[in-house]
């Protein structure tokens, strides 16, 4: 596998301040590495067309930060982009000094120039930064816009499953495999859930055994679970686990009910939990696009995300409740209770995971959605996870929107968005932002 490249290109013309440019190309250097480890550099300014397409030559690049370090025509920008079609971000630097004098580096109208050119090859999908290196906001874009770069490049190499088919009236989460390959550049395979029910009822309770050690040891409240129902979880998670890891999956979606009630006798809430926490997304009714949301969120967390329902609102508080029956990973476990395990709630049969969620000062809440049209679009919300014990049976997270709850709810029911979100650790809407523009879809802020 290629190692990703984020590569630095620096272009101008050598009629304007040299010493104050040459200053800004080593802070602009210094800003990068201090931001990802995978930056490539020219050894010196690209003051020319010549010097330009000699270090374009040595680079394979993943995402591009063009910088005007002075003015450059559009021949410049011109040439990176018809060399790569790699996501670009177009950065302006500041003046660095406004003295009645000489215009230093004049920048900005270089962008200018850049941005002219760069709506004809890419039809304006490019970001842009204006700004010194050492400017917060500035170093604040650059690392999303590589986050989000690496994102594009693991998604684009992700291998999902689709576990069973999605029940009567929940087709809003039914994937077709073309459609994810050509969007996403995901590569999407599916299983019958009886398979993996199969596997499970061939096992052996001693082969099993370890992984219901696994639920107990994290876990309270299984002494409370049937012995014939622990075993049945032990049996699933073994044959989810192996499935899994031995086919390189790293996200999948699953369906549930009625199945593994009916058929099995044992829910599969519990074990898409564990792999949740394991760093496998793992979305449940058979939602491959709520597990995609899974998956992008934590791969810029790197923890475990919340999936579920929203299905309450308090306009007092501007709070949602998101919640599900019981599939939440248990390191998202408040503090105060731990990871308690249950039943479900309509066919009280367990384990199922029981608790609130931690709170967190800032969460995303997200959504990869398909329009009736078949176009894709992205859902984003900011807010904050709240200290709210377990709102009903099952997990819950309560969430204090930075907009009136009350008009995120009606706006995006009016709106036709899915009932499944991920609710995402962290702050990390810049960088799904930015990912959705590079993929060429629709971002919907609320």
């Amino acid at each position: 596998m290629s190692r990703f490249q984020a590569a630095y290109i620096p272009i101008g013309v050598p009629t304007f301040h040299l010493e104050s440019a040459q200053i800004e190309f080593e802070k602009s250097i210094e800003t990068i590495k201090s931001i990802t480890e995978n930056g490539v550099y020219p050894e010196k300014m690209l003051l020319s067309i010549d010097d330009l397409t000699a270090f374009l030559d040595t680079i394979d690049p993943d995402v591009i930060i063009l910088q005007n370090i002075t003015f450059a025509n559009s021949a410049y920008a011109s040439e990176v982009m018809k060399r790569f079609k790699c996501p670009v971000l177009l950065w302006t630097l500041r003046e660095p000094v406004i003295d009645g004098g000489r215009l230093r580096l004049n920048s900005l109208t270089g962008a200018y120039s850049a941005g002219n050119a760069m709506l004809s090859f890419r039809n304006g999908n490019f970001e842009y930064i204006f700004g010194s290196p050492e400017e917060e906001n500035v170093k604040r874009k650059i690392k999303a816009m590589v986050r989000a770069a690496e994102l594009k490049v693991k998604v684009g190499k992700l291998k999902m499953a689709s576990v069973g088919h999605t029940p009567q009236g929940f087709g809003f989460g039914r994937a077709l495999d073309i459609d994810m390959l050509n969007t996403f550049g995901v590569t999407l395979e599916s299983i019958e859930a009886r398979e993996l029910i199969d596997n499970a009822k061939n096992y052996t309770e001693e082969e099993c055994l370890s992984y219901l050690e696994e639920l107990k040891t994290i876990t309270t409240g299984t002494e409370e679970i049937p012995e014939a129902n622990l075993i049945g979880f032990a049996r699933i998670y073994k044959a989810y686990k192996e499935y899994l890891i031995n086919n390189n999956i790293g996200a999948f979606s699953s369906r549930c009910w009625p199945d593994f009630f009916t058929a099995y006798g044992t829910p599969v809430c519990a074990v898409l939990a564990m792999l949740n926490d394991m760093g496998i997304a793992a979305g449940c009714e058979a939602d491959t696009y709520g597990a995609l949301s899974m998956y992008m969120g934590m791969e810029l967390t790197k923890s475990a995300v919340f999936f579920g329902d929203p299905v309450s609102l308090d306009e007092g508080e501007s709070t949602i409740t998101f919640w599900h029956c019981g599939t939440a990973a248990c390191s998202l476990a408040s503090e105060k209770t731990g990871a308690a395990v249950g039943v479900h709630p309509n066919r009280k049969i367990g384990p199922t995971m029981e608790f609130g969620c931690k709170p967190a000062e800032e969460v995303t809440v997200f959504r990869v959605g398909r329009k009736p049209d078949g176009t894709f679009r992205l859902f984003l919300l900011p807010g904050e996870a709240l200290d709210k014990p377990k709102q009903f049976c099952g997990t819950s997270v309560v969430v204090k929107t930075a907009r009136p709850a009350e008009d995120v709810v009606n706006r995006s029911v009016q709106e036709g968005w899915e009932p499944h979100f991920a609710v995402i650790y962290g702050d990390v809407l810049e960088e799904l932002k930015i990912l959705g523009h590079m993929l060429g879809l629709e971002v919907c802020i609320y």
